[in-house]
């Protein structure tokens, strides 16, 4: 007989395993299914080892620095391979404690490969074999993955995707890095740092084109102070590939821009041009589930339209954010638990980059602001005014705040500079709480901070 189960959850990623523990906490039955690795892309490709590899990228910085701050420091160099290793031991120590937590909160967690055989049955396929389970609520949570172009396909040696790039097995020289969103300038900014001779190419009109215009101009000029080429409305129209049989070779890029098409030579490209999710094999359009571009469609409450049934995180669209995905699946969870949780408002999901100088916004662009009808006011404090910073030797940066005119509503706030995606949270927090001009401006911050430069803006 089938063990039945009050959730059944898919996916065991930063959504995923979040969902599952506060269904056990609120005393659901519930079973978690995981095809690959606890704490899926974020905790073992994703956020966490770019983060680990991008801290050794900053001491790394900082070291040739010592100087400026009365230090002296000899034979600086790195060993890419322990900075690989450190990488995915932060990573392998936070999935153990998902597989801790899991535990700890009785949630039964089968390693396998699920999908969906009828309305509350879910089909297991695990190394001992099949088995079906069924759960009055199933939750998807299956995540995505890296978006493959034609002809721009990742082979692991001389095109790398993001795992490529997580582990790599040489230093590039010359490097390509297709697309600015957070994955492409993340891996841009640490191999630059680390002293490849990187480009960017972008097919926006700016590079980090989600953010604030004016944040994306400043990052620019910092990316190309620090010796990056960024080539904005450009596109890879195709790779031309010699590999030389050890793992390396060369690359022939071939970048379209202004109606000019040129050639560039390489030795690694980095493929980031977005991501595509993980809808395949479940059995969704035999239950009637509506799926566009990849994504699967849900109303506020991450509801898919097929009774008893959510899509959670990455699979169910934008923003692509681990922590997104944890709020919809504690949503979802006391949802199917009986309560009566608040929706998730787009607006107030905070977004960080953690090349440098990092980067960090919450709510509407300063232009976005404007096309939804409102008069606004904007604020503008740089770092080069702030004590810590100074001190800190991080003088390069701004911090941007979008208020309504009429009403004092904070709309959006935006930051580039040193820890800016820590700062961000005070702005989520006062958005949440549905915080006015005049009360942030009433706010006593603590001297000296960065924190500072929030009540400055």
């Amino acid at each position: 007989m089938a063990q039945s189960f009050d959730m059944v959850v898919i996916g065991s990623g930063p959504g995923g395993y979040v969902c599952a523990i506060r269904g056990a906490q609120l005393g659901l039955k519930v079973a978690c299914i995981e095809r690959e690795n606890l704490g899926g892309i974020c905790l073992n490709w994703g956020c966490i080892p770019t983060k680990a590899l991008l801290r050794s990228a900053e001491v790394f910085h900082l070291m040739h620095r010592a100087a400026e701050f009365g230090l002296s420091a000899e034979g600086i160099g790195y060993d890419l391979q322990a900075v690989v290793k450190r990488s995915r031991g932060v990573a392998r120590q936070l999935a153990g404690g998902v597989g801790h937590l899991l535990k700890k909160n009785k949630v039964s967690v089968l390693m396998g490969e699920a999908s969906l055989a009828g309305p509350g049955r879910v089909r297991v396929r695990t190394d001992k074999g099949e088995e079906e389970i069924t759960g009055k609520a199933i939750v998807l949570a299956t995540g995505a993955r890296a978006r493959n172009l034609p002809g721009l396909e990742a082979d692991g040696e001389l095109v790398w995707s993001y795992r490529h790039a997580l582990q790599p097995t040489r230093m590039p020289r010359r490097l390509l890095v297709i697309g600015s969103g957070a994955i492409g300038i993340e891996f841009a900014s640490f191999f630059n740092t680390l002293g490849a001779e990187t480009t960017v190419v972008e097919v926006m009109d700016r590079v980090l084109p989600v953010e604030d215009a004016e944040i994306s101009a400043f990052a620019r000029k910092q990316f190309v102070k620090q010796g990056m080429k960024i080539l904005e409305k450009a596109t890879v129209t195709r790779l031309d590939r010699a590999p030389d049989g050890k793992g390396g070779g060369k690359v022939t890029a071939h970048i379209e821009t202004g109606g000019k098409t040129e050639t560039a030579e390489f030795d690694t490209v980095i493929s980031a041009v977005g991501i595509v999710g993980n809808v395949e094999g479940l059995g969704l359009e035999a239950l009637g589930v509506r799926i566009d571009r990849t994504h699967v469609v849900t109303d506020e409450y991450c509801r898919t339209g097929v009774e008893g049934l959510y899509a959670i995180g990455d699979v169910a669209g934008a923003p692509w954010l681990a922590h997104k995905a944890s709020h919809e699946g504690v949503m979802v969870a006391e949802l199917v638990a009986g309560q009566k949780p608040h929706p998730i408002k787009p607006n107030s999901i905070p977004g960080c980059t953690y090349c440098n100088p990092q980067v960090a916004s919450v709510g509407l662009t300063e232009e976005k602001a404007k096309a939804a009808g409102h008069e606004v006011r904007v604020g503008r404090f740089p770092f080069i005014g702030n004590g810590k910073a100074i001190a800190l030797g991080e003088p390069e940066g701004l911090v941007k705040t979008v208020f309504d005119a009429r009403t004092g509503e904070l709309l959006g706030a935006h930051m580039v500079g040193a820890e800016v995606t820590e700062l961000i949270q005070g702005y989520v927090i006062g958005r949440t709480l549905e915080t006015t001009e005049a009360e942030l401006i009433e706010t006593v911050f603590p001297h000296p901070t960065l924190s500072e430069m929030m009540h400055e803006a």
